[in-house]
């Protein structure tokens, strides 16, 4: 690669909705780590390049094809990250690879090769084989099998993954933003399904390499559920139909009631969090530490109020409501939990809810996510999910001071029953237990309000309701 690919590399990796820098200036970037890949491939013939690296002739194009495994790590100021990429080259690009171009090189035309699914059949079947390529590790859960024989297909609604979807069998997360250690949701998924959980997707095997001297998850395999629909698209079902419906309908008779879904929703989540207690350790915050996590409460609620004053009035809720969990005088137990906890991280089977993605914030540290946590912090982001799910279509309808009521009674209705699930289900909101899920669903609602205010001001009522709606 010529002198100027890592300047190349910099104008393409800004562009890209996984970096997670934007709008911050790049003040350097250097490739870390570079792994040539050997191809595998029904449609490929395999031949060996004057470098070592692995190509192929593609099908459509006759042209030679070079993939190899990038570590890039990206300065901005003083603060650094890694990401990496599967990098494609070929001498020119088809036109169904234009889109994903980084741009020329002396090695020829670069371009990101996870959506060439001409290629990416070497990661389904470096998992398939358990082998070793340079310093990546390809791994294979015991006892399954894996089709190699699938074309992948690039998921596009991810921000800050790539998902692949081979046929209708596997999706393959590749975690573009690389932190050292194992993910959460490897360690997870794994110890669950070795429970035999019927709340998750099964596990197929994952990628791994050293970063800092740790064992790294780069990529994750697991079942992927064709069958399946998410829980926020089942939601937005429910809003629809009532929103549809006649003015003195109410939300349980509408055609679309969620409240029985949102029962058992509630009852997969506690069956899930006693499975997490069986799984991992477990634990207890006493009073000083229940005191110095309110304050980390009251410090993110100071800081949202500086970035979005509109916030300020509602303060003192915020206040009185941690005050009262400061108070709380026992134990708060702690456990792994899930972490980002909403409708969209939830799948209807035919049978049964699974939950998926349980690697946490994203843009949380390793160590916070995979910290022991009160288990109403799921609880709790799911109960501001059905807020999203009924309120954000009023902002598009041309009668919402009508609908707004509406929007109310099916939030209250489907957090009324989700709360009743999880409760029938083992998990236990009593006493203190409510005080502490209502300062954990303030202290979301004062992240969201920034979030709101940065990304989608007219989505900012809604956060903004939290700290009204139920008192504090």
């Amino acid at each position: 690669m010529r002198d100027t690919f890592e300047e190349l590399l910099a104008g393409w990796i800004t562009r890209q909705r996984w970096f997670a820098g934007k709008g911050r200036a790049i003040t350097g970037l250097a490739v870390e780590a570079v792994t040539p890949l050997p191809l595998r491939g029904p449609a490929e013939s395999r031949h060996s390049d004057v470098a070592g690296s692995s190509r192929t002739t593609d099908a459509d194009s006759t042209l030679p094809v070079t993939v190899r495994h990038l570590i890039i790590t990206v300065r901005q100021d003083s603060h650094t990250d890694r990401y990496q990429l599967l990098l494609g080259l070929r001498p020119e690009l088809p036109q169904r690879l234009r889109h994903v171009a980084i741009g020329p090189t002396e090695d020829g035309m670069a371009y990101d090769a996870v959506h060439d699914a001409e290629v990416t059949g070497l990661l389904l079947a470096g998992i398939a084989e358990d082998h070793d390529t340079g310093p990546l590790r390809f791994r294979r859960m015991p006892g399954v099998e894996i089709d190699t024989s699938l074309r992948s297909l690039v998921l596009g609604a991810e921000q800050s993954n790539t998902s692949l979807v081979y046929g209708d069998r596997y999706i393959c997360k590749l975690f573009r933003k690389l932190v050292p250690g194992v993910n959460p949701e490897l360690e997870i998924v794994s110890a669950l399904a070795r429970r035999g959980s019927p709340h998750i997707a099964k596990p197929y095997g994952w990628i791994e390499t050293e970063v800092d001297g740790e064992n790294t998850t780069l990529a994750f395999t697991q079942e992927f559920l064709p069958t399946a629909c998410d829980g926020w698209a089942l939601a937005l079902t429910s809003v629809r139909d009532l929103y549809g419906s006649l003015p003195d309908t109410g939300a349980g008779d509408a055609g679309g009631d969620f409240a029985a879904e949102s029962h058992r929703l509630g009852v997969a989540t506690a069956h899930l969090h006693k499975e997490m207690a069986a799984a991992f350790p477990t634990g207890a915050i006493e009073a000083p530490e229940v005191k110095r996590m309110v304050e980390g409460f009251r410090r993110r609620l100071e800081a949202a109020i500086a970035e979005v004053p509109d916030l300020a009035v509602h303060a003192r809720e915020a206040h009185e409501a941690f005050d009262r969990l400061a108070d709380v005088g026992h134990p708060i137990l702690v456990q792994r939990v899930h972490g980002d906890y909403h409708l969209g991280q939830v799948m209807r089977t035919p049978s049964e809810w699974v939950v998926l993605d349980f690697e946490g914030e994203p843009g949380q540290p390793l160590t916070e996510r995979r910290a022991l946590d009160s288990p109403l912090r799921d609880v709790a982001g799911m109960l501001r999910s059905f807020e999203y799910a009924a309120r954000h279509l009023l902002f598009d309808h041309p009668s919402p001071e009508r609908l707004a009521p509406r929007a109310a009674e099916w939030a209250e209705r489907n957090r009324a029953a989700f709360l009743a699930g999880y409760s029938a289900g083992g998990g236990g909101i009593r006493g203190g237990d409510a005080v502490l899920l209502r300062a954990l669903e303030l202290s979301k609602a004062a992240y969201e309000v920034v979030y709101e205010a940065r990304n989608r001001p007219t989505w900012l009522p809604i956060p903004l309701a939290a700290f009204t709606d139920r008192g504090a």
